[in-house]
């Protein structure tokens, strides 16, 4: 029995979803890219996504982000349709999204990087913020110390005067990663956060992630292929083949479940968690 059926069973409401996924199909000229797919994601919940290179997970997140629109299915964000509206507008409702590449500017600073993560919180114009007066000198002011914040909560403080380009690959990855919590997101989308690292740097960002879901109580939707990170990490876990969801549960119950292994994760996996 699931932790799911053993709340139901013994009569414990089930939380509102932040975010509902419900029945989504996405085609490309024929080629269907998500095929009916569900999912839900809890309050304060690190749900992962895996899957086979092609699987479809990146286009959920694009269909998240407003990049791609699906032919069928509703996407909600608490009670707002996400579906048909812009990426810009999805951003201002509380979504943010980092990147499989790092998408930083390497010539600015740590600071001026993680500042642009601030660029919703700015609620005056372009001349005022030359005058810098009142108003607009009082939420700069907020916006820094917010920033600030971000540095002392990810470790980066001794880099943050130095340009990113400068820095080594992990460090960007969690500058990038300051950059989208510092639109101080309802809801957090981590596309292959640990993608390229090595093993310090992964163990690093594992940590943040970790710190990200407990200690700031934010959602998180994350795509994978490091199975150890997905399986120590995720609450729950989604597994995606061919654009269609084959397993959704708990580590132990995707890492257990025969299709799952012969599609993704291999036998040998299989005997390991046995």
């Amino acid at each position: 029995m699931t932790a799911t059926e053993m709340r139901q069973s013994e009569g414990v409401q089930e939380p509102t979803p932040v975010l509902s996924f419900e029945d989504v199909v996405l085609t490309f000229a024929g080629v269907t890219a998500l095929n009916g797919v569900s999912f839900t994601v809890d309050p304060g919940e690190l749900f992962a996504v895996i899957g086979p290179n092609g699987a479809g997970k990146t286009s959920i997140f694009n269909v998240l982000s407003g990049v791609y629109r699906p032919q069928r299915g509703t996407v909600r964000f608490g009670d707002q349709d996400l579906i048909g509206r812009r990426p810009h507008a999805i951003a201002r409702l509380g979504i943010a999204r980092t990147f499989q590449n790092i998408e930083l500017f390497s010539n600015l600073t740590v600071i001026d990087n993680l500042m642009l993560g601030r660029h919703h919180h700015h609620p005056y114009g372009v001349l005022a913020a030359f005058a810098w007066l009142g108003k607009a000198r009082r939420n700069e002011l907020a916006n820094r110390n917010a920033v600030e914040e971000i540095v002392d909560f990810l470790e980066l403080a001794q880099w943050r005067r130095l340009p990113v380009g400068l820095l080594p690959y992990g460090v960007q990855k969690r500058v990038e990663l300051g950059r989208a919590l510092a639109s101080e997101p309802k809801l957090l989308l981590l596309d292959e956060p640990v993608a390229g690292m090595n093993l310090e740097e992964t163990e690093d960002m594992a940590r943040f992630i970790l710190d990200i879901r407990d200690e700031l109580g934010l959602p998180i939707v994350m795509v994978e292929h490091d199975m150890g990170l997905v399986m120590d990490l995720a609450d729950r876990i989604m597994v995606m083949d061919f654009g269609r969801p084959i397993r959704t549960g708990t580590p132990n119950e995707v890492a257990t479940d025969p299709e799952v292994v012969r599609a993704y994760l291999g036998e040998e996996h299989q005997v390991e968690r046995s």
